[in-house]
């Protein structure tokens, strides 16, 4: 089973992209900081992050950044959901490493279309 850490600290969106997620039959380990992010993923490695941009602490751009320079989690598809969607906004995420960047609100069909291209490559 596939397993995603969903890094958003926002309890409705949480709510909302678990529900996603699990209709999926996907497993989730939601945190809400990149701080939060770090400890889990000593303890466990997801097959697929999901970050927002706007979190408490270290941004979900800064978390990207350092997941893809970590031997041990470069390898995991990283996708962001964030309410900034400007083409800036997503250049950015793919300089840093991202795999995808899906705009706020998310689209059910485009998140599960895109998690089923990351974790089946």
């Amino acid at each position: 089973m596939t397993t995603v850490l969903l890094v958003e600290d926002s309890l409705t969106e949480t709510e909302v992209l678990t529900q996603y997620l699990r209709q999926a039959g996907l497993t989730v380990v939601s945190v809400k900081s990149g701080e939060e992010a770090h400890i889990k993923l000593q303890l466990q490695k997801p097959d697929l992050v999901i970050l927002d941009v706007i979190l408490p602490g270290q941004s979900g751009f800064e978390l990207c950044r350092e997941l893809k320079a970590n031997a041990n989690t470069q390898k995991i598809p990283v996708v962001i959901c964030s309410t900034k969607g400007s083409k800036a906004d997503k250049l950015w995420g793919s300089m840093l490493g991202a795999d995808a960047y899906i705009p706020k609100p998310v689209n059910q069909q485009e998140l599960m279309q895109t998690i089923q291209q990351l974790t089946t490559v």
